[in-house]
């Protein structure tokens, strides 16, 4: 399907994640923005989970080794196709011997590149995402390197059907350099004092260079623990916000660890994670109080989309 001439700053295979193992230890792993995955795949007429190329910032240069229907979606990373301009979140065609290319980065940090039929690499722990620290899953375990030759996998799909596919324009995501996270706080607030719950929702936090796929290191207002920052042991969901001795909170993303020992003082919920994974380093972050309710209302919502989505596709 594809060779690489060029592989970009870092550019992994990525699905939804290997769930169902973080009792032993492994790591969940997969798409940093799964929003953007998953619409990349529907557009190409794949199922919602399968893999697709996790481009950071600086993105790769593939030749095409067969003709097929690709979409990008995610981060603006100046796509073209032999020098012309890739419409984003719009399948379309590459044609054998083309040559796909990105440029300067505008808006956003991560591109998700799917393809009809998805990509051939082996399942591990059932996915085949990319989880680096292990040499698990992907591509050998690791980012892409000159050379390498992806394999495309099977689709029944007629190519001709799937192409021109796009969101409309009041769908597509606005990634900003600013923005205010929803969190449900806890399950330590008592951890706390009150001042720093204080603190923590009306403060602005920048996005430091610490941060990578496994979490963002968060400068801003200290927060102060009632005793101390230490906890027993427990567990790590996507968007745990743990906050150390420091008083500066780390927000968990895709390659977080399973379990943790700094207090927890909130999680983001889930369907602005996607949002946070487009920032860079220097970015601000604010964070906003809702309920367990509400999380639950906002994600169902984002469910009933791609649910739509996906029978729109068919």
């Amino acid at each position: 399907m594809f060779r690489v001439k060029k592989p970009g700053v870092l550019t992994t295979v990525q699905d939804l994640g290997r769930t169902g193992y973080q009792q032993y230890g492994m790591v969940v792993a997969g798409a940093m923005d799964p929003f953007a995955l998953q619409v990349g795949n529907l557009l190409v007429g794949n199922g919602r989970g399968e893999a697709g190329l996790e481009i950071t910032l600086i993105g790769p240069e593939l030749e095409i080794l067969c003709d097929t229907v690709i979409a990008i979606c995610g981060a603006e990373l100046s796509p073209t196709l032999d020098g012309s301009r890739v419409p984003m979140w719009k399948s379309l065609k590459a044609k054998k011997g083309q040559t796909l290319r990105f440029g300067a980065p505008k808006k956003g940090a991560r591109a998700y590149l799917t393809v009809a039929g998805g990509i051939d690499v082996p399942l591990v722990l059932g996915s085949k995402s990319t989880y680096m620290k292990a040499g698990v899953g992907g591509l050998a375990g690791r980012a892409l390197q000159k050379g390498d030759i992806l394999q495309q996998g099977s689709s029944d799909r007629p190519l001709q059907h799937l192409i021109g596919r796009g969101l409309m324009p009041t769908e597509i995501p606005q990634y900003r350099d600013s923005y205010t996270a929803r969190v449900v706080l806890g399950p330590d607030r008592d951890s706390f004092l009150e001042e720093g719950i204080t603190i923590f929702l009306q403060g602005e936090y920048q996005i430091t260079q610490q941060a990578d796929r496994m979490g963002y290191r968060l400068a801003g207002p200290k927060i102060r623990h009632r005793e101390g920052a230490d906890i027993l042991s427990d567990a790590i969901v996507p968007g745990t916000i743990q906050v150390p001795a420091n008083g500066e909170p780390i927000i968990l993303l895709a390659d977080r660890q399973t379990t943790g020992g700094y207090a927890r003082i909130g999680t983001v919920i889930s369907v602005d994670l996607p949002y946070i994974a487009q920032m860079l380093p220097g970015h601000q972050l604010r964070f906003a109080e809702v309920s367990i309710e509400e999380a639950h209302r906002l994600y169902v919502k984002a469910e009933r989309y791609l649910r739509e989505l996906s029978i729109a596709c068919k």
